[in-house]
């Protein structure tokens, strides 16, 4: 049988199998904490850094990535402070000026309470969230592509170009990248991104009721498991 143990998420006492995640824990409660990087069943790496809370020990906070903290027995969490929202919004409101091509990462955006856009856009064609990655050595182990370089140089590429070899032409890379899914008016071409916000409706009722999953379909287009089936 499996262990459990009880976890204090939002002033709500919640008991959670170990060895669980607090965002695994936080979901299965209904309550909401966006996040984008993360592909269900396959070990999570925070690299999105969406999913931030706050971690109180010994009544200091500590603001750490959801989906890589472990659950504890006595863990107080806290997942929607004016602090961390403000924090999850600005990086929110970067994923979407870096790719508005993309419908999951528009949906995240408004998800998280983003209405405008103070940086330039960029329209890349990447945003280094990492699922590919997970899905390809995470479910098979092929490790067919991965991180290559560092800082502004980071990429995802086959190493030493050996895709041919290693790659099974699953197409699973492309069915969890963001980018896969534009937007519901089609492409913006150069020079015309923009905040979406079509879907602004949607959130009427989540902002009545903040960090509780409202089973919206802002978490279609990045496979939420809490979105609600079309």
């Amino acid at each position: 049988m499996a262990q459990h143990v009880t976890v204090n998420i939002d002033g709500v006492f919640i008991r959670a199998p170990k060895g669980n995640s607090v965002l695994d824990a936080a979901l299965d409660y209904g309550i909401c904490i966006p996040h984008l990087c993360r592909v269900p069943y396959i070990q999570d790496t925070g690299a999105c850094r969406l999913c931030i809370v706050e971690h109180i020990v010994k009544g200091r906070s500590k603001v750490t990535t959801s989906c890589t903290l472990l659950v504890a027995d006595g863990m107080e969490i806290i997942s929607n402070s004016e602090k961390i929202r403000k924090l999850r919004r600005n990086i929110a409101e970067l994923l979407v000026t870096e790719a508005p091509n993309s419908r999951a990462i528009q949906d995240v955006a408004l998800r998280c309470g983003v209405r405008e856009v103070r940086y330039p856009f960029r329209n890349n064609d990447c945003v280094l969230c990492g699922r590919c990655i997970a899905i390809c050595t995470g479910r098979f182990g092929e490790k067919a592509i991965g991180f290559v370089g560092r800082g502004k140089d980071r990429r995802v590429e086959s190493p030493f170009d050996l895709s041919t070899t290693l790659c099974r032409d699953c197409g699973r890379c492309i069915d969890v990248c963001p980018m896969a899914m534009t937007p519901c008016g089609g492409p913006m071409n150069a020079g015309e991104e923009r905040l979406c916000g079509n879907c602004e409706s949607q959130m009427a009722f989540a902002e009545e009721t903040p960090g509780f999953c409202v089973a919206c379909d802002l978490g279609e287009g990045f496979q939420c498991e809490r979105a609600p089936l079309s």
